[in-house]
């Protein structure tokens, strides 16, 4: 840190000036003893041993999970009742443990880099909770929607999955493997839900 580097050369400078100021003014000066010398040598020595030393503070191993920090990845579908059911996974890729709370954000996109159909909804039922995560571990977010076969709504194949997460602004993109989206029509909402920890249910 720039402070700490500044007290340090502070300091040092202070103790150079000081053993200036005991240096004999005229050649005339009674001479010292070297045992007097090698009694000072050792004792400046054993000082500068058992000085402290200024290191850099550790980083907060709790404060939020940042997006260069996290791999991102979805899982398999999980169907149910006409619904499509992919876990959306954060997975830990730092040395620090960190946290995420709260939705991701997510987009559809297609070859080319362009969204397609609105941005999902959060699924207000899924209160958002303090997920701690340390090296190596995940949570996952449901992104949930009606089958197009089912429902009758438009559909599109995106190629990618934009995903945010959250309080960062910096997004992951992920091969999307689970074929049509719905965008548009009946039964078109695409619902998101807070996360949780690990990878799925």
């Amino acid at each position: 840190m720039a402070v700490l580097g500044l007290v340090s050369a502070c300091g040092g400078g202070g103790a150079q000036g000081g053993g200036s100021a005991s240096v004999p003014a005229s050649p005339s000066a009674v001479p010292v003893p070297s045992s007097a010398m090698s009694a000072q040598a050792s004792t400046a020595s054993a000082v500068a041993t058992t000085a402290p030393s200024p290191s850099q503070p550790a980083q907060p191993a709790g404060d939020r999970c940042h997006t260069a920090e996290l791999r991102a990845s979805v899982g398999r579908n999980d169907p149910g009742a006409g619904q499509r059911n992919f876990p959306v996974v954060l997975t830990n890729a730092s040395d620090r443990t960190c946290t995420v709370r709260g939705y991701p954000g997510a987009a559809f996109l297609d070859a080319s880099g362009r969204q397609l159909g609105p941005d999902p909804r959060r699924d207000a039922g899924s209160g958002p909770v303090t997920v701690t995560l340390a090296p190596g571990r995940s949570a996952w977010a449901g992104l949930t929607y009606s089958s197009p076969e089912v429902s009758g709504a438009e559909a599109v194949t995106p190629t990618t999955l934009l995903v945010t997460p959250p309080d960062e602004r910096d997004p992951l993109r992920v091969p999307w493997p689970g074929g049509t989206v719905p965008v548009s029509g009946n039964a078109s909402s695409v619902r998101l839900t807070a996360f949780t920890p690990g990878t799925g249910p």
